[in-house]
């Protein structure tokens, strides 16, 4: 008699088509809620560039803990974002922009502080900028911050 190497369990069929009922349902569940909340993200008209901002620390660099509103204050002036989504009509304009795009979906960028339209969705700050505002792309944001 040899060993059933598969994972289903030949004893209890009607346990493993329960779990993958139970699998099926958290799948679609966890779709469902991915949806809900792409559907509230704004897709960028025109020029605009839809952008994210990165999480502010904790705490400073000598381990003091920062009260709500110093993380609100330095969330806000941010200088640096990460580039969600591009509206159609981004960098097409080739007098303005001889040399192409100044970034892409994916790029972190440089931009004024204050800058662009502020919204937050589920807690997290997110801007609209116009296309002509990005002033730099960066590999890595962390440390830069506006003085």
């Amino acid at each position: 008699m040899g060993i059933n190497h598969s994972r289903r369990n030949p004893k209890k069929p009607e346990i493993q088509e329960e779990i993958d009922k139970v699998a099926e349902k958290l799948e679609q569940e966890a779709s469902e809620a991915a949806k809900k909340v792409a559907s509230r993200i704004p897709v960028p008209c025109g020029y605009k560039i839809l952008i994210a901002l990165p999480q502010v620390d904790e705490m400073t660099e000598g381990g003091i803990i920062k009260a709500t509103e110093t993380k609100r204050i330095e969330e806000i002036g941010s200088v640096c974002g990460f580039v969600i989504k591009m509206g159609p009509d981004c960098y097409a304009d080739k007098k303005r922009f001889p040399s192409g795009a100044y970034c892409k979906e994916g790029d972190w960028v440089m931009m004024r502080s204050y800058s662009g339209t502020r919204f937050a969705i589920d807690g997290e700050e997110c801007r609209l900028i116009n296309d002509d505002s990005v002033e730099g792309t960066v590999q890595d944001p962390r440390g830069i911050a506006r003085v």
